[in-house]
């Protein structure tokens, strides 16, 4: 019984230490590079910077009526992560109850917003328009719009902005559809 009792012995010696040999010891087959891949990202669409462009507009005064148009604008933004702020020169030739180039207005605004996607800005402006033509009028100027980037420097817009009188008593609601090269 005694060789029994050491043939068991040492076959429970001889599998423990081969039982963890096998466990610490497992075989392990790569599945992928630990080389860092490069990530492509394609940048979004850059804000900063010139652009001008042509609109149509549709202004409705409570004493003018409606006058529809064509004009021009300038500007320039700045664009910070998501903000975006900028400055605009624009103006535009008005039909006045069908005759061409009767009046034009021009108007002076600052532009504050956020980049919300990246070819999308949702912006709010306000600034100061004056109708260069009889009657003298002159407004302070508030609203926004959203401007979309259709390629790498072209952007399209719409735009609502409301004129309170400053000078002469017209208050104005002014509809603009317009699109911009980027410099």
């Amino acid at each position: 019984m005694r060789i029994a009792a050491t043939f068991a012995l040492a076959a429970f010696v001889a599998t423990v230490p081969a039982g963890s040999a096998m466990a610490a010891d497992l075989i392990t087959v790569p599945t992928s590079t630990q080389a860092e891949l490069p990530m492509v990202d394609a940048a979004g669409f850059d804000w900063s910077g010139f652009y001008a462009g042509v609109h149509g507009t549709a202004q409705n005064g409570s004493t003018s009526g409606t006058q529809y148009g064509l004009g021009v604008q300038a500007g320039v933004n700045a664009q910070f992560d998501f903000y975006l702020l900028g400055a605009e020169v624009a103006v535009s030739g008005l039909l006045e109850n069908g005759t061409v180039g009767e009046t034009s207005y021009g108007q002076i605004l600052g532009r504050a917003g956020l980049v919300v996607s990246d070819n999308v800005v949702v912006y709010a402006a306000g600034g100061y328009g004056i109708d260069m033509g009889p009657p003298d009028e002159e407004d302070a100027l508030l609203g926004g719009g959203v401007e979309l980037a259709v390629t790498e420097d072209i952007s399209v817009r719409a735009q609502y902005l409301h004129g309170f009188p400053v000078q002469g008593g017209n208050d104005k609601n002014q509809f603009t559809l317009g699109a911009s090269y980027h410099f």
